[in-house]
């Protein structure tokens, strides 16, 4: 592996890396290895580079995570440059700042869009054979999965779907000339984030608005607002220790956690306590006390706050009921809103609880649920998504011998560090099971392993060799760790997305790794001790 450059290798064309996807992930990537000279093609399979923010343009779609966090830091000028409007920014203004970074450092040459990865194959040569849908084929030395978190929307298994005769969109796929609502009657399937953040708007417009909620999920206010000139000064002037502080928070951002217990507080201190975060907005709600996501007693006293808050707001004593969770405070992801309570005031809007009796059939002219007909001329699904493996395993991935990552996975996702899967070399996977990535600022997980992987591979380069490949061991004992750090919260006392539990048949196993600044440590541990956990080697079998 002496040279790593592009040349013809059997008639096809060859690089030394190829990731897959154009979403935050892959943009990073790709400018992170074109800056140390390695040969990269980005396959995409939209019409356009963003990712999650290229398809989610639904009414209300926004960044969960502040927007002075959640952008690169790999330029300096980069954030001083930039100016985000709002808190909490817009699907349309995350999808500029892509746009503006991938042509400010002239990436679009490498990114080929409207082509979709059908097969990825390692073979005898210790290269990846990769397999488009438009019949091309390319070698590379790596292949990195820059495939997103949150990409792969599920469609429900709902009896007359394809009968109904009016418009069905999907939230995780809207279509990019926008949706209009005005005087039409439409039904929405799901309250979870994207419904919550869209259901609002969409009952400005809608002559009326049924939401068929399942599982009520908790919100709380995202209180978003334009970011103050004066704060956003204060963070520009130390712009690297404001990333340096985020790292060394529990979340990978600037979300503190207070240590007090909120079992230890007063009645009147947990109160003052809950209100002031609460006023706050978004997830810094969680870090209210330090054992809300530990001692189910200490989550039942927050979970008890949002319920009354919900109380208050809810002016029908029997819907506010129905929108009340039951379940652990955080155990699923949390939603973030504007609105979103208030809107169950609205005359044009009826909540219908699928709880018990669930949707019985879609027929051509609407929904069917408990006996009740609702006449719809639109059905949105906010239905989610198969989370963080669900992307990789609609495409073909073969390691050695040819065993298929499906079939590795059987049982199971296991991944070491998110990072890399043993028996498949030189494949590396951008916020795999295993990683922080959706339990905090995703984007900075989406970096700090951009970095770890664009070291790696310069790491083999300086030292002329050709793979790089997980151990078993480390791997198992890695999925281990993942689970036992879970076991100790409450993450694990629900049935969420983060276990794969929304998708039928999908093994239940914790996928993300609770706590970003011991992940972060354990990755820099691995480097240092010479790659623990991988072999090192010619690429033979």
């Amino acid at each position: 592996m002496a040279e790593l450059e592009s040349r013809p290798a059997n008639g096809e064309h060859a690089f030394d890396v190829v990731v897959v996807g154009a979403g935050l992930a892959g943009v990073c990537m790709l400018h992170q290895l074109r800056s140390r000279g390695f040969s990269v093609r980005v396959f995409e399979a939209g019409s356009g580079i963003g990712g999650t923010w290229y398809w989610n343009r639904y009414p209300g779609a926004r960044c969960d995570a502040p927007s002075m966090e959640y952008s690169y830091q790999f330029d300096e000028q980069l954030q001083q440059d930039w100016d985000w409007s709002e808190k909490y920014a817009t699907q349309p203004e995350i999808l500029s700042y892509i746009n503006h970074v991938a042509d400010r450092f002239d990436l679009r040459p490498d990114i080929q869009l409207n082509t979709r990865v059908i097969s990825a194959t390692f073979d005898a040569a210790a290269r990846w054979l990769i397999e488009t849908d438009d019949g091309g084929h390319v070698s590379a030395r790596f292949c990195i999965m820059a495939t997103g978190v949150l990409s792969t929307p599920i469609t429900p298994d709902i009896k007359g779907l394809d009968t109904f005769s009016g418009q069905i969109h999907y939230t995780g796929r809207w279509p990019h000339e926008g949706v209009d609502f005005k005087g039409l009657r439409v039904g929405i399937v799901g309250t979870g984030s994207s419904a919550v953040q869209s259901i609002p708007l969409i009952a400005q417009d809608a002559a009326h608005l049924y939401v068929f909620q399942r599982t009520p999920n908790y919100s709380v206010s995202a209180h978003n607002a334009p970011i103050p000139q004066d704060v956003r000064e204060q963070i520009k002037a130390d712009y690297p220790g404001f990333r340096e502080q985020a790292k060394q928070m529990f979340f990978g951002m600037n979300l503190p956690i207070s240590e007090a217990s909120a079992l230890e507080a007063t009645p009147e201190e947990r109160e003052r306590q809950y209100e002031d975060r609460w006023a706050q907005g978004g997830f810094t709600f969680l870090g209210a006390f330090g054992d809300l996501l530990l001692d189910q007693k200490a989550n039942d006293t927050a979970a008890e706050f949002v319920r009354n808050k919900i109380r208050e707001t809810v002016h029908d004593p029997a819907v506010a009921e129905k929108l009340m969770p039951y379940s652990v405070l955080g155990c699923k992801r949390l939603c973030i809103d504007t609105d979103y309570y208030e809107t169950y005031n609205r005359s044009n809007v009826t909540l219908v609880d699928i709880s018990e009796t669930a949707i019985d059939a879609i027929t051509s002219e609407g929904i069917s649920a408990g006996g009740e007909d609702y006449g719809l001329d639109m059905i949105i699904l906010a239905t989610g998504f198969d989370a963080i493996t669900g992307a990789l395993l609609k495409i073909d991935i073969r390691g050695r011998n040819g065993v298929t990552l499906k079939d590795k996975w059987e049982a199971g996702p296991r991944a070491y560090l998110g990072l890399a899967i043993a028996g498949f070399p030189n494949l590396f996977t951008i916020n795999g099971p295993g990683s922080p990535s959706v339990l905090g600022n995703n984007l900075a997980a989406i970096e700090q392993h951009v970095n770890w992987i664009t070291d790696s591979i310069d790491h083999l380069r300086e030292r002329d060799i050709a793979c790089m490949e997980a151990t078993e061991d480390a791997e198992n004992a890695w999925a281990e760790h993942v689970n036992e750090v879970a076991d100790r919260t409450l993450f694990n006392a629900c049935n969420s997305w983060y276990r794969g539990a929304n998708v039928p048949g999908k093994p239940k196993l914790f996928m993300p790794y609770i706590g970003v600044p011991p992940y972060a440590q354990k990755c820099e541990a691995v480097v240092a001790s010479d790659y623990e956990g991988f072999v090192l080697s010619d690429g033979a079998e």
